[in-house]
């Protein structure tokens, strides 16, 4: 018996990703004894493997991606033949990307800076990251106006070509009933 579950992401260049503990749904016990969550898997959109983890209970994982990408999360649970019902379960897992995912006091400890310096290198990579995603939607806005404007060029000559056939048969119709009606000397 098995039970998969994939959501899917679109994250930015660098995630990373915190598995809370495991538990059922009553709360009482962690699943970490338990053999029924068997791997967790993290692909991309094309299908390469970014992270796997067998047995995964608890832990962290992180990835880097050179731009932006759709990520599936994909969670396995497996149960041994004859042990009966699969017991429910709560995966919590908490994604952070970009600054957030950075641990600014682990910086500070090996860079050996003050809290005001730490402060300032937040604020410097949030004010980076917000130049990067307003980059980032201008490239789209550019791709969506361009996608938009070759959809209203392909929809006039659709109209078009549609409007020639509509003339052109209404042409032939016209031709068609005169030559009817007169060989049945209806019309002169």
């Amino acid at each position: 018996m098995s039970f998969r579950h994939k959501p899917q992401i679109t994250l930015p260049q660098i995630l990373l990703a915190v598995a809370e503990e495991l538990r059922d749904t009553k709360g009482s016990e962690a699943l970490c004894s338990s053999p029924s969550l068997s791997l967790l898997q993290i692909t991309d959109s094309a299908g390469h493997i970014l992270y796997a983890k067998e047995d995964a209970t608890k832990g962290k994982f992180a990835f880097t991606t050179e731009d932006y990408d759709m990520f599936e999360a994909c969670f396995e649970s497996k149960l041994p033949v004859g042990t009966g019902r699969m017991p429910d379960q709560l995966v919590i897992l908490d994604m952070k990307h970009g600054v957030e995912a950075k641990n600014y006091e682990e910086i500070a400890k090996v860079e050996k800076l003050k809290p005001l310096e730490v402060e300032l290198r937040r604020l410097e990579d949030l004010s980076e990251s917000i130049v990067n995603d307003f980059a980032y939607m201008k490239k789209r806005e550019e791709e969506m106006r361009d996608t938009n404007e070759s959809t209203n060029t392909r929809v006039l000559y659709f109209s078009i070509f549609s409007m020639c056939c509509l003339i052109g048969l209404a042409t032939w119709q016209v031709f068609y009933l005169r030559r009817f009606f007169k060989a049945k000397k209806l019309i002169e």
